[in-house]
C-alpha cells in the first residue's frame, strides 16, 4: 500500500527539520509520497527535491497558505504546484510581509503580561526571519517552563481571547485558490476540524470554497480525532471534494505527530492524488 503524507513543515517555516532531514525522516517512517508545505513559502522545494530523487521518495510540491475569510484564520494547502510560479511566488511574499509586523506584536502583548525577551527568543528559534510564527513563540514558552507543551501553550496563550494573539489580515480565500490554479495546483482546505465555526458556519465556508475551485479537503491529519475523520469525509462527499490526508508534521515527538503514521483514508472518499495521477 502506497503511504501519502501531504502535510509537513521544514526549518523554511516553522519545522524544526531542513528539508533534506525531514525527507530522510519521511523515507525511514515509510512514507511513498511526500508533500512539502511550508507556511507561505516555496523555498525548501529545491533541496527536498534534491533528497527526494536520491532517496526514490516521490515529492509533491506544496505550500500552506493563510486565509482570513470573515473573522477566521484558516490555511489553505496548494499541492502539486509549480514552485517557480511568479503569481504564487509573488502572493506569498504578500502573505509574508506581514508577519514580522505581527511577531512584534506578540512579543509586545507577552512583555505586557510580564514575559520578556519572547520576540528575541522566538526570532531566535526561526530560521526564516521572515516566518515567525506562533509555532516559535509556543516553542520559546515552553523552553523557559511557562508551557509545559504545545497543547498547553494554546490552551493559555497565542489563541483568540488569550494573551499573545494577534489579529491580522492574511490572504483572501480567493487570492489563496488564485495563486495555487496559477502555479497549476489544486487548493485543499487544511484541518477543518481545528476551525472552531460551527457546523453550518462550516458549510457556508466549503460551498464557497467549491465555488472557487477548491478540490479538496483534509480529511484524515494529525489534529482530527478519530470522531472527526467520518465528519469531514461525510461532507467531502457531500461538496464532492476529493480528501487529501497529512501529519501536518512540525518536529520529532511535538504535538504527538509523526511522519506517515495516519489512518487510511474511508473508503467513500475520493483521494486528492486522483486529481495529478
Amino acid at each position: 500500500m502506497t503511504i501519502y503524507d501531504l502535510h509537513c513543515h521544514s526549518t523554511a517555516s516553522d519545522g524544526v527539520l531542513s528539508p533534506r532531514e525531514l525527507v530522510h525522516r519521511a523515507n525511514e517512517k515509510g512514507v511513498h509520497v511526500l508533500a512539502l508545505t511550508d507556511h507561505d513559502e516555496l523555498s525548501g522545494q529545491a533541496e527536498a527535491a534534491t533528497v527526494a530523487q536520491e532517496a526514490g521518495l516521490r515529492l509533491i510540491h506544496g505550500v500552506e497558505i493563510s486565509v482570513t475569510w470573515g473573522n477566521v484564520t484558516l490555511h489553505v494547502v496548494g499541492l502539486n504546484v509549480d514552485p517557480q510560479d511568479p503569481v504564487l511566488l509573488n502572493g506569498l511574499a504578500r502573505n509574508r510581509g506581514g508577519r514580522s509586523e505581527r511577531a512584534r506584536r506578540i512579543g509586545e502583548d507577552l512583555a505586557r503580561l510580564g514575559i520578556a525577551g519572547a520576540f528575541e527568543g522566538a526570532s531566535a528559534l526561526a530560521e526564516n526571519k521572515e516566518l515567525i510564527s506562533r509555532t516559535h513563540f509556543a516553542r520559546f514558552l515552553i523552553e523557559r517552563g511557562i508551557a509545559k507543551n504545545m497543547k498547553s501553550v494554546f490552551k493559555k496563550y497565542l489563541v483568540k481571547g488569550k494573551p499573545g494573539y494577534v489579529t491580522h489580515e492574511w490572504a483572501s480565500l480567493n487570492d489563496a485558490l488564485t495563486w495555487i490554479h496559477a502555479a497549476g495546483g489544486v487548493a485543499v482546505l487544511a484541518h477543518p476540524g481545528r476551525y472552531q465555526i460551527g457546523r453550518e458556519k462550516m458549510r457556508l465556508l466549503l460551498s464557497e470554497f467549491k465555488h472557487l475551485g477548491g478540490a479538496g479537503i483534509e480529511v484524515v491529519t494529525g489534529s482530527h480525532t478519530q470522531d472527526q475523520v467520518p465528519l469531514y469525509a461525510d461532507l467531502a462527499v457531500e461538496f464532492d471534494l476529493m480528501a487529501s490526508i497529512g501529519s501536518d508534521f512540525h518536529a520529532p515527538g511535538e504535538g504527538g505527530r509523526e511522519l506517515g503514521r495516519l489512518t487510511a483514508l474511508p473508503e467513500r472518499c475520493r483521494p486528492i492524488w486522483q486529481a495529478w495521477n
